[in-house]
């Protein structure tokens, strides 16, 4: 119970689970009027998007020992109501009659099957889940899942670690560790793998529960339909039935209001009966521009889990797990090469794997770098860029797997020492900066410092083809 002091009164603000009105005391035609005049400033007072969100759908129920009874459909929206516009709706209240001292807010658990049989739809309930039904054999809502898109075929580095963890977490809980669960990153870096290989396991261990898995452009398909054919009442029923939704790339109702408000009433809902929601868009909900805010403050409820752009080590994994999953013969120094030459996004890398892997098929010719190239030519065009000594330190480092301040520092181990000394020798050979200015570049070093770097690279070329083979990947991945 919550004191609510105004002026020289003491007011006491309730909330309940469920309507506890004592019989026969229906609301007076003062009290009536009075909650209809309050009803009618909600508007002015807290906004329209606060109305059409939260307050629309409260009702009168009673008026007893100075207490005003009002009902709410479910109990998410009673919290938040609670929470952020009790306290003034009672003050409201209290100006409108002395009488009234008290505001108890209650939650009507069949609220919302009686708002799906309105005198508005002319529909029953049961009506409306027949509907339901026969919207969903109309069309299968749920996308079908791509077989390949598994767990044990996820190639998990530091910068999708959290995603899959969280991932897996949702699956083997019993319970909801975190609701919603928010993955998102850019294009191509795994968000719509970790989507598909969630909802298979679930279905695959939890053959009771109803998974619906969708994009957002269906999703909102769906509901202009729904809009169209009048049964936007089945619609409802449908998507508030599932036991875990599951929406992709949510970016795609930016900008749509219509269909932003249904997705928001159907995560409150959602929310409300305890069923677990999964969400992937192309980047985090505070930064989804053309959402409305509520429904971005939504979306940051439960975890947030980023996929973070690819690391070199988990591009060659992938490219890795890919060759051995087709079953082609391609050297290591090739997958090395991708590697360090597609880093944007992880479908474009399996997409050149595959390229290589059909040209190989169908000429029978070994697959080397020079045939790599060639294949892959428009792609690797498309990454050209001005070689700057930065990107080659920065290619060098991780290469070796090297912090890159490791390429300015002090330290002289070998394991450090060595590929700085790479690092040098390819600024030489692919910059037209002199030897002073690559010195500057690599912490202040003299100019003899980068001659000397130069020579002993060329030497160790000379020496060991394997260290040469080295070198020459990282030139070809700079170079295109």
């Amino acid at each position: 119970m919550t004191t609510l002091e105004s002026g020289n009164k003491k007011a006491y603000l309730t909330v309940v689970d469920s309507a506890l009105t004592p019989e026969g005391f229906e609301p007076n035609d003062k009290i009536k009027s009075i909650w209809a005049g309050v009803y009618k400033s909600f508007r002015n007072e807290f906004g329209e998007a606060v109305y059409r969100s939260w307050l629309k759908p409260m009702t009168l129920q009673a008026f007893y020992h100075n207490t005003m009874e009002v009902s709410v459909p479910t109990r998410f929206m009673k919290d938040w109501i609670q929470t952020n516009y009790a306290p003034r709706i009672l003050e409201m209240c209290m100006a409108g009659s002395p009488d009234i001292k008290r505001l108890e807010v209650v939650v009507v658990q069949n609220a919302i099957s009686e708002d799906l049989s309105s005198a508005d739809t002319g529909k029953t309930t049961e009506k409306v889940k027949a509907n339901a039904n026969a919207l969903a054999e109309e069309v299968e809502l749920s996308s079908p899942l791509d077989p390949r898109f598994k767990f044990e075929t996820f190639v998990i580095g530091k910068s999708n670690a959290l995603a899959h963890a969280a991932a897996c977490r949702v699956v083997e809980s019993e319970t909801m560790p975190f609701n919603p669960l928010f993955i998102y990153g850019g294009v191509g870096l795994g968000k719509t793998h970790l989507m598909h290989a969630i909802a298979s396991e679930l279905r695959e261990k939890r053959p009771e529960q109803t998974v619906m898995y969708l994009s957002a452009e269906k999703f909102m398909f769906q509901f202009v339909k729904a809009l169209r054919s009048q049964e936007t009442m089945a619609f409802k029923e449908l998507f508030r039935s599932v036991d875990v939704l599951m929406i992709d790339d949510v970016q795609f109702i930016s900008g749509k209001e219509s269909t932003q408000e249904e997705f928001f009433h159907t995560f409150n809902a959602l929310v409300d009966m305890n069923k677990q929601i999964i969400i992937s868009a192309d980047r985090a909900p505070g930064d989804l521009q053309g959402i409305d805010e509520r429904l971005r403050s939504r979306l940051s409820w439960g975890l947030v889990a980023d996929i973070q752009p690819s690391t070199y080590e988990l591009r060659l994994g992938i490219l890795k797990a890919k060759r051995d999953m087709l079953g082609v013969n391609i050297p290591d120094p090739v997958l090395e090469f991708l590697a360090l030459k597609v880093t944007s996004n992880i479908r474009e890398l399996e997409g050149a794997l595959n390229r290589i892997a059909a040209h190989a098929d169908v000429t029978n010719e070994p697959v080397t770098l020079e045939t790599t190239q060639n294949v892959l030519q428009d792609l690797l065009r498309s990454h050209d860029r001005r070689i700057t000594i930065d990107e080659i330190q920065r290619r060098v480092a991780e290469h070796y797997n090297l912090k890159l301040t490791d390429m300015h520092s002090a330290r002289r181990s070998r394991n450090v020492a060595r590929p700085r000394q790479v690092a040098m020798y390819l600024a030489k050979q692919l910059t037209a900066r002199s030897l002073p200015e690559i010195g500057r570049k690599f912490g202040g070093r003299d100019h003899t410092t980068v001659m000397h770097a130069v020579r002993k690279i060329e030497e160790l070329c000379d020496e060991d083809p394997s260290f040469a083979q080295d070198v020459d990947v990282l030139r070809r991945a700079l170079t295109g």
